[in-house]
C-alpha cells in the first residue's frame, strides 16, 4: 500500500503529473495487485521540479534546475534557392497548440524560435473509495509563450483539453485553478505589470470544456535592468495546476503540480533594433543554420564548421583534442560585440595559421579568405587563450574557403544576431547547426 493510500480518506483524489505524450493509465491496470504503486513510482519519477529548459541561457541557467534532456529546436524542411538569396526570415512570433503538442512530443520543452516556446503537462486524477481506485479522469495543459517583433509584452496563452473521466468520479465538479508568477528575477529589484486574465484562474472541469483558453501577460519597463547599455532583465515566469474537490472528495497531497518554467528576458541594448524602447526574448539558445548545399551563399563556411565538428583531428592549428564549441546547449557560443580590438585579434590569429598551414598565398588571388570558428565575433574565437587560462590556445579551427561564401556567412550571423535579439557576453549564447539543405527564402519574397 503507497503512503498516498494509507491516508487516504473514505472518497479521495490523488493527483499525478506527466509529461506531454505519456500513456494514461487505465482503471482496470489500476485495479491489479501492485498496480496503482507501479503507476505512482513511474509518476513521481516522471514529476516535473522547478525547472527551466536545458537550452536557458544567462542567470536562469545556473540558478535552477535544468531539464536533463536537450529539446527540440524547430527543424524545418529547406528548399534549393538562387545563392545570391542571404537574408534570413524573421523568427516565428506565434505558435498554435498543435504546433506545441507536435512540438513537444514526449519532452518537457519546445522551443519554435527565441519568441515562441511552450511547455505543457498531462494530469491525471486517481478517484479512491476505501483506499480502492475506483475512477480515473485525465487534462492536459499547453503554456505557449509569444513575444510580438520589437514588444516588450510576453503572453502566456493556456491552452486545456485531453479531458476523459471513466469509473466513479464527479470529474465535472472538479476545480482546476491556474496559478502563474515570476518565481526569480535579475535584478531582484525589477518590477512586472500584468495583464490579459486576472491571476489565479479558477474554473471547474465543466467550464474548462467549455472555455478552453485564456491569456496571461507580463510586460517589464526599460530603464530597471543591469549591465549598463544593455539595460537587461530576465525573469522566470512559473505555472502551476492546483486541484480543489467536488463536494464529498478530498485532495490527497500534494494537490498542485508545476508545469516547466519559461525564462522570458527584457532589453534595451543600444546595438540591438528598437533600441528606443528594446524588447523581449525567451533566453534560450537556438540555432544560427549554415548549409553545405553548393547553391546556399555560405556553403563553403559551412564545409569548414562541419569538418570542426566532425573530424577535429583534420583542422588547422593541430590539435588532438580540439573541441570547439557551439553544437550543443551545454557548450554554446556567447557574441563578441562591445571589443572591437578583441574580434581583431580573433581575425589576426587566424590569418596567422591560414598564412603559417596553407600558405603566404593562401587567398589564391583574391579568391580566398580566411575563416575562423568560432567566428572572430565570438567569445570563443581564436584568441580566447590570451582572455581565458582556461582555453587551449587551438581550440579552433582556421581554414581558407570561398570569399563570397564568407562575405554571406558574416551577413547571415549579422542578421541572426539583430533578429534573435543576441546579447554581448556571458549571459546569452547561440548555436551553429549545418545542414545539407537550404531553407532561406527566395530574394523576391523577401
Amino acid at each position: 500500500m503507497s503512503a498516498a493510500q494509507a491516508d487516504a480518506t473514505e472518497s479521495e483524489i490523488v493527483m499525478t503529473s506527466r509529461p506531454i505524450g505519456a500513456k494514461p493509465p487505465k482503471l482496470a491496470e489500476l485495479r491489479k495487485p501492485g498496480g496503482w504503486d507501479r503507476y505512482l513510482r513511474e509518476s513521481k519519477a516522471a514529476e516535473a521540479r522547478s525547472a527551466v529548459p536545458h537550452e536557458t541561457v544567462g542567470p536562469a541557467r545556473s540558478g535552477m534546475f535544468r531539464s536533463p534532456n536537450e529539446s527540440a529546436i524547430s527543424r524545418e524542411q529547406g528548399k534549393s534557392v538562387s545563392a545570391t538569396a542571404i537574408s534570413l526570415p524573421e523568427p516565428p512570433h506565434t505558435m498554435t497548440a498543435d504546433e506545441c503538442l507536435q512540438g513537444l512530443g514526449s519532452k518537457e520543452f519546445y522551443i519554435k524560435s527565441r519568441y515562441a516556446v511552450c511547455s505543457g503537462r498531462e494530469f491525471t486524477n486517481t478517484w479512491f473509495t476505501n483506499r480502492e481506485p475506483v475512477g480515473v479522469s485525465h487534462f492536459t495543459v499547453l503554456a505557449i509563450g509569444t513575444i510580438p517583433k520589437d514588444s516588450r509584452t510576453m503572453t502566456v496563452t493556456y491552452h486545456f483539453g485531453g479531458f476523459w473521466a471513466t469509473g466513479r468520479q464527479n470529474a465535472a465538479g472538479l476545480g482546476i485553478t491556474t496559478r502563474a508568477k515570476i518565481a526569480q528575477s535579475w535584478p531582484s529589484t525589477a518590477k512586472y505589470k500584468h495583464g490579459g486574465i486576472a491571476m489565479p484562474v479558477k474554473r471547474t472541469w465543466s467550464q474548462l470544456i467549455a472555455s478552453n483558453s485564456f491569456k496571461h501577460t507580463v510586460y517589464a519597463a526599460p530603464g530597471q535592468g543591469s549591465n549598463g547599455s544593455t539595460d537587461s532583465v530576465f525573469a522566470v515566469y512559473q505555472p502551476n495546476i492546483k486541484l480543489s474537490p467536488p463536494p464529498g472528495w478530498t485532495i490527497g497531497q500534494p494537490s498542485d503540480h508545476d508545469i516547466f518554467m519559461l525564462p522570458p528576458r527584457w532589453d534595451k541594448a543600444t546595438y540591438l533594433p528598437n533600441r528606443a524602447k528594446g524588447a523581449a526574448v525567451f533566453s534560450v539558445s537556438t540555432a544560427l543554420k549554415f548549409s553545405t548545399k553548393p547553391s546556399a551563399p555560405e556553403w563553403d563556411v559551412a564545409k569548414h564548421i562541419k569538418l570542426a565538428y566532425t573530424n577535429p583531428g583534420a583542422t588547422k592549428p593541430p590539435y588532438g583534442d580540439n573541441k570547439v564549441p557551439g553544437n550543443s546547449a551545454d557548450a554554446p557560443l556567447t557574441r563578441l560585440y562591445k571589443d572591437a580590438t578583441r574580434r581583431e585579434e580573433n581575425r589576426n590569429r587566424a590569418i596567422y595559421n591560414c598564412k603559417k598551414y596553407y600558405g603566404a598565398d593562401y587567398t589564391e588571388g583574391g579568391k580566398k579568405e580566411c575563416d575562423e570558428f568560432p567566428m572572430a565575433t565570438t567569445y570563443e574565437g581564436a584568441a580566447q587563450s590570451k582572455y581565458d587560462p582556461r582555453a587551449h590556445p587551438k581550440n579552433f579551427s582556421a581554414k581558407p574557403v570561398d570569399e563570397k561564401a564568407n562575405g554571406a556567412e558574416g551577413n547571415l550571423a549579422g542578421q541572426y544576431y539583430n533578429k534573435n535579439r543576441v546579447l554581448d557576453g556571458p549571459d546569452d549564447g547561440f548555436l551553429v547547426k549545418i545542414t545539407s539543405w537550404h531553407a532561406l527564402p527566395s530574394a523576391k519574397g523577401l
